[in-house]
C-alpha cells in the first residue's frame, strides 16, 4: 500500500508541474513522469531492470508511428505549387492578423499557393520586400487532423545561396541542402521580432543587401519549388529517402531515414516536454 501511495504521489506531482506554463517546471514534470514510470516497473516486479524498461518505453513510442505510418508514407518526387483559395476562418483563424503584421513591415502580397497530396496539405501566402530583397511566407500545414502554422523569411544571393529564418515548431524531417542556411527561431512571438532575427542572421554571416539577388514576385513560387527539389535530391543522395519501386514518381523513407527521423522526434520530445 505504501508503494501505491508513493506512486500516486509522484504522478500527482508530475501532473501539477505539467500544469505550469514555465518551461523549467514543465520539463521537471516530464522528468517526474519518467520517475513514475520507473517506480511502476520496480514496484510491480521488484526489478530495477523493469523500472528502466518502463522509462525506455517512452523513448520507443515514436517507433510505433514510424513503423506503422511513416514507413508506408509516399511523397511526390516533385512538388508543384498551385494557386489556392485562402482557407476559411475555421481552418486558419489568424491569417488576416498575420497578413497585417507582415504588410505593416513593408512586404507586399504576391500570391496564395500550396500543394496537396493524400492527407497532406500546405497553404502558403507569399509576400516580397523589394528593398530588402526578401520573401516572406505564412504557411499552414495540415495532416491527419493536426495543423500548425509557421512563418519564414528567405533571402537569396546571386550565387545560389539561400538564407532562411523561420519559427517552424519541429526539428527538420529531412536534412537541409548545403545551399540553404536555416536560422530556426522558436521564441519570436511577432513578425517584427522574426524579421529582426533574420536581419541579424544575415549580418552575422556577412551577407549585405547588395549581395542579395533581386527577384520578381512572379518567380517566387518557382524558387520555392526549386529549393524543395534541391532538398529532395540531397536526401536521396544521403540515403534518407529513396524512389519507390512501385511508383518512381514518389519517394519513401529508407531505414536510414527512419533512424534519422527517430532522432529528430526524440529531440522534439525533449525540447517540447
Amino acid at each position: 500500500m505504501t508503494q501505491l501511495f508513493i506512486f500516486l504521489g509522484v504522478v500527482t506531482l508530475a501532473l501539477a508541474l505539467r500544469s505550469f506554463a514555465h518551461p523549467v517546471l514543465r520539463k521537471a514534470g516530464a522528468i517526474t513522469i519518467l520517475v513514475a514510470s520507473y517506480l511502476a516497473g520496480w514496484f510491480l516486479t521488484g526489478s530495477h531492470i523493469t523500472g528502466v524498461a518502463g522509462v525506455l518505453m517512452w523513448f520507443l513510442l515514436p517507433w510505433v508511428e514510424l513503423l506503422t505510418r511513416i514507413r508506408k508514407l509516399r511523397l511526390p518526387l516533385r512538388k508543384s505549387l498551385q494557386r489556392q483559395t485562402p482557407p476559411n476562418s475555421r481552418r486558419f483563424p489568424h491569417l488576416n492578423e498575420f497578413t497585417d503584421e507582415v504588410e505593416a513591415e513593408g512586404f507586399e502580397y504576391v500570391e496564395d499557393t500550396g500543394w496537396e497530396w493524400d492527407d497532406l496539405r500546405q497553404f502558403f501566402r507569399i509576400f516580397y520586400h523589394d528593398e530588402e530583397k526578401t520573401e516572406t511566407a505564412i504557411c499552414l500545414s495540415e495532416q491527419q487532423g493536426i495543423s500548425f502554422v509557421y512563418v519564414s523569411l528567405t533571402s537569396r544571393t546571386s550565387d545560389g545561396r539561400t538564407y532562411r529564418t523561420w519559427n517552424f515548431p519541429f526539428s527538420h524531417t529531412l536534412k537541409i541542402a548545403p545551399e540553404i542556411r536555416v536560422n530556426r527561431v522558436i521564441g519570436a512571438d511577432s513578425f517584427e521580432k522574426l524579421l529582426a532575427e533574420h536581419r541579424d542572421f544575415l549580418e552575422r554571416l556577412g551577407v549585405a543587401v547588395a549581395d542579395l539577388a533581386e527577384d520578381t514576385p512572379e518567380a517566387l513560387p518557382g524558387r520555392m519549388e526549386t529549393e524543395t527539389q534541391l532538398q529532395i535530391r540531397h536526401n536521396i543522395d544521403r540515403g534518407l529517402i529513396a524512389p519507390d519501386h512501385e511508383d518512381p514518381e514518389t519517394v519513401r523513407y529508407s531505414w536510414r531515414g527512419l533512424f534519422f527521423l527517430y532522432g529528430q522526434l526524440v529531440k522534439d520530445m525533449v525540447k517540447l516536454s
